[in-house]
């Protein structure tokens, strides 16, 4: 479900805007993409941020693992 709402944007913002989504879109259209977007990327940040997290709490018993398995191979 849409819900009409008012926005107050630069008029380079605008121009940007127009030139950028031809005649197929609408602003509301372009707007609504962009934000989709935008939004989609800060979550991705967030998973990347909490995925980073866990990864540095077990960096110590990883790091024994892999030289542990590096320690099995047999190099030339």
């Amino acid at each position: 479900m849409k819900r009409k709402t008012s926005i107050t944007l630069s008029e380079d913002i605008l121009e940007a805007i127009d030139k950028r989504s031809g005649d197929s879109k609408n602003r509301s259209d372009f707007i609504e993409s962009a934000i989709r977007a935008y939004i989609a990327k800060l979550i991705q940040e967030e998973q990347n941020a909490k995925d980073l997290a866990i990864i540095n709490q077990n960096a110590d018993r990883l790091n024994i693992e892999a030289a542990d398995v590096l320690a099995f191979q047999v190099i030339p």
